[in-house]
């Protein structure tokens, strides 16, 4: 079976299924490090799911999913609250396909385009101080931590990147 290359591509309305069944699938694993979503995020995804484009077509934030070759949802990596050249990075990335580099791989791209592309000039990130993984894909992706902080009454830390 050849290697799949998972492709990063800007949300858009046709993700909308994959997506959610992402959300879905990883649900409990993502609830053990950050907090839940909630039942409404999936009872109203497809009116969340419009308004998130509608708030990207306005240069408000930039989404971005990871998809297999098989049009699955593997990860998201987003730019929110764009604003005086700077963005907030947050990102996901499925269970099934932890510690394999590619949340490094696809917050490097996001990097290039939030440069490139989107013409910011840096970027930010906030991770708990438990979360190894997450600390450890943004110090391979150029983040430096910048203070420390209270996440969900956790101990967490800022990090800032230049582009």
């Amino acid at each position: 079976m050849p290697h799949s290359h998972p492709r990063l591509q800007r949300l858009r309305d046709d993700h909308a299924p994959a997506l959610l069944a992402f959300e879905r699938e990883n649900r409990a694993y993502f609830a053990a490090s950050v907090p839940d979503r909630g039942d409404l995020y999936f009872t109203r995804f497809d009116e969340r799911h419009a308004d998130l484009l509608a708030e990207q077509a306005a240069g408000l934030h930039h989404f971005h999913v990871l998809v297999s070759d098989g049009g699955a949802v593997l990860g998201r990596v987003n730019l929110v609250d764009v604003a005086d050249g700077s963005a907030e990075l947050g990102y996901r990335m499925a269970e099934r396909v932890a510690g394999r580099g590619l949340a490094t791989s696809a917050v490097g791209e996001v990097c290039a385009l939030a440069a490139a592309e989107y013409g910011l000039a840096s970027l930010r990130a906030v991770t708990t101080l438990d979360n190894a993984g997450s600390r450890a894909v943004l110090a391979r992706t150029g983040f430096t931590p910048a203070g420390e902080i209270e996440l969900d009454g956790r101990p967490g830390l800022r990090f800032v990147r230049a582009l």
